[in-house]
Parts: structure tokens; sequence; C-alpha cells
């Protein structure tokens, strides 16, 4: 494992740290959000709130990799955090020009933008 200084260990855990918490208000605001539209109903509405379902399943999930002190490696936590920031791009990109999901379509690009900035903080992957 290459040498890591303090600081560059400090921005790790705090990135990280980030990224679980906009997880997990991504994953409230979703739940929240899709919890206010009939399932079913075969509207636009409907898309929507399948967006929040998944968008609030895939940043639990994510919260609790990040949060969790395993043995997780590097290439997963990666991956996880990748698909979560792609599924909340997506998500915010549905709740735009929805009435009243404008809060959940920010707090989704804010947690994109963490999980962008968490990924910035792991060693390149190697193709």
């Amino acid at each position: 494992m290459p040498q890591v200084s303090q600081q560059e260990l400090y921005r790790y855990l705090e990135d990280r740290f980030a990224c679980a918490q906009a997880c997990a208000e991504c994953s409230r605001a979703c739940a929240v959000r899709a919890s206010l539209v009939d399932p079913g109903d075969g509207t636009p509405e409907e898309l929507v709130r399948r967006k929040g379902v998944i968008c609030a399943e895939v940043c639990d999930a994510t919260s609790r990799v990040l949060s969790e002190d395993s043995q997780t490696d590097e290439a997963t936590v990666r991956a996880q955090v990748e698909w979560c920031r792609q599924v909340c791009a997506e998500a915010a990109h549905a709740f735009d020009g929805h009435p009243g999901a404008e809060r959940t379509a920010e707090v989704c690009r804010a947690c994109a933008r963490a999980c962008t900035d968490f990924l910035g903080t792991l060693t390149p992957s190697v193709p």
C-alpha cells in the first residue's frame, strides 16, 4: 500500500464522511418524494417515483458501505460510489421540472458532487 500523508488521509476520511452524509440525505429526500406519488398510475410522475425509489436504495447502500469500518476493497467502493453518482445525476434530471421536486433534485445533485469529490481521493484505478 502506498504511503499517504496525514493530510491526504484526513481529506480521504472527510470526503468519505461527506459522501456518506450526502447519500443518507439524498436517500431520505428521494424516499419522501417517492411516497408522494401513487405507484403504478402510469403518469410521468410514476417515472419520477421510480427514479426516487431507486436513488433512495442506491444511496442507502452506498452510505452503509462508506459508513461501515469494513475491509471492502477499494475497487468495490469505487464501483459503488460511481454507481451512486450516476443514479443521483439521473434522478436529479428526472426531478427537474416537476413541481415540488426542486429541493430533491438539488439534494441529488449535491450527492452526485460529493461522490465525484470522494472518487477524486481514491487512488486511480489501473485498467
